[in-house]
């Protein structure tokens, strides 16, 4: 009797420990290549996002093997993300607020309820720049020749209406008692395209984020003449605020990182765990002082949360915009 009770714990233990051995086997996630999709040309705010990513994960070693940066330009990120669409867990996209108001605009039928939010990354500061050329100085005398001139001034703006770059200035816009719908926004594929009208006059003004207008305010080419920011930012302190110039808006520009739909759930745990270590990590956070962005990590729970939240905020502002 002992020897047959014996015998079937043995039994149970073996096929307790084969069921084990067969879960981890399952939930082991095995990732030979990742593949990070910038939806922009290269440089703009996307790709200096994924291949922050790349320098990071590579370098601090929480990834090893083969990390590539793809550019997938088009349709204001749409043709990058419809690509991260079709694929498996290996690829994903930077996304930022674009995802969401592309579809509330009807330019794209693609929605954040199709693809699996992995993390909100870093935030940035809008800036509204002229021409090195341009007589305006500031930000005061270029919204009150843009009220006395509304349908002549243009201002520019990349890759598309419902960016964060372009409903900044329409906050700012409203704050100065001016109808955004009366504004003339001409739309650039990238913001190197905005740079060269700017110098050609064939626009202005632009509004771009600051880290992507830094390279050229430096160089002297454009003059910066508002921040998004709360208070002057202390790397570029000559750089007054809206809120400074009498025009109360504060705006943060984010980015994030992003999967196909669906994503099982060992492969979002696999996510959280390593973008965790990457945001943590010295690389990243140099990248963030270097660049000038903010640190904004969410992990994939709290962005998917942040998304609804933003999903609702974008609906309601473009609703009275409209």
């Amino acid at each position: 009797m002992k020897k047959r009770l014996l015998l079937c714990i043995w039994i149970m233990i073996g096929v307790i420990a084969g069921c084990s051995v067969e879960k981890t086997h399952k939930n082991k996630v095995n990732i030979e290549e990742v593949e990070i999709v910038a939806p922009n040309v290269q440089g703009a705010g996307w790709d200096l996002t994924a291949r922050a990513m790349q320098k990071t994960l590579a370098e601090e070693k929480i990834f090893t093997k083969p990390i590539t940066v793809t550019n997938k330009v088009g349709g204001s990120g749409d043709v990058g993300w419809k690509y991260t669409k079709q694929k498996g867990g290996h690829v994903l996209a930077i996304n930022s607020s674009l995802l969401i108001t592309n579809n509330l605009l009807g330019h794209s039928k693609l929605t954040y309820k199709d693809f699996t939010p992995l993390a909100t990354l870093a935030s940035d500061w809008e800036v509204v720049v002229v021409s090195k050329e341009s007589n305006i100085e500031n930000a005061k005398q270029l919204m009150e020749q843009l009220k006395q001139d509304k349908k002549n001034f243009k201002i520019g703006v990349a890759p598309g209406l419902g960016n964060d770059d372009h409903l900044s200035f329409v906050q700012v816009s409203k704050a100065f008692g001016i109808n955004p719908a009366e504004l003339e926004f001409f739309v650039y594929e990238n913001k190197e395209k905005i740079i060269n009208a700017l110098t050609n006059k064939q626009i202005g003004a632009a509004t771009m984020t600051l880290s992507e207008a830094e390279k050229q305010y430096k160089a002297g080419k454009i003059k910066i003449l508002a921040v998004s920011a709360p208070k002057r930012l202390d790397r570029l302190p000559e750089i007054p605020t809206w809120k400074e110039q009498g025009i109360d808006v504060i705006f943060q520009h984010w980015k994030g990182i992003m999967g196909p739909k669906d994503m099982t759930e060992e492969e979002v745990a696999y996510w959280d765990d390593v973008i965790k270590r990457m945001v943590e990590s010295d690389t990243w956070k140099g990248i963030l002082r270097e660049r000038g962005w903010n640190s904004f990590y969410k992990n994939s729970g709290e962005s998917r949360v942040f998304f609804e939240e933003c999903d609702f905020r974008y609906e309601e502002m473009v609703k009275k915009e409209a």
